[in-house]
């Protein structure tokens, strides 16, 4: 129960959790995952699904799903482009979800606010700074099937 390993584990599960309680509370009509995906493509632009899903660490097939559930929602749009020479399938937001994760960013934010007041902002900092760390050095030991 000690374990760093432990602690990472549960405090991810706690995280997840929180974030469908959240989003529950907030009667979204996403879900975290949707949200995450959003979220990475937000940041990332106009990518593959074979690059979104090492962003999101999903596999591909679950990955098709989330895009399939966004592009029914009007959230993205796919379509064929090429990569190289391979011919991949590409997506982008549409203006309804940039609108849409905007307003929900906001309300996450809010969400979790309160919560993380727990922390002084120094102590949030060296936090984010530690994860960013630990991420980036489990990024380049370990291999992601996608």
């Amino acid at each position: 129960i000690n374990t760093l390993y432990y602690q990472i584990e549960q405090t991810a599960k706690y995280c997840r959790n929180l974030g469908t309680q959240l989003f529950n509370k907030l009667k979204l009509e996403i879900s975290v995952e949707e949200f995450v995906t959003l979220d990475t493509l937000s940041l990332h632009g106009e990518i593959c699904q074979r690059d979104l899903a090492k962003l999101i660490l999903r596999d591909s097939v679950r990955t098709g799903r989330i895009l399939g559930s966004l592009e029914k929602k009007g959230f993205v749009e796919r379509y064929q482009d090429t990569k190289g020479i391979r011919l991949v399938r590409k997506m982008k937001l549409t203006k309804s979800a940039e609108d849409f994760y905007s307003k929900t960013l906001k309300e996450v934010h809010k969400g979790t606010i309160e919560f993380l007041k727990i922390f002084s902002e120094k102590q949030l900092d060296e936090l984010h700074n530690s994860l960013k760390l630990l991420h980036e050095k489990l990024k380049e030991t370990v291999e992601i099937e996608v």
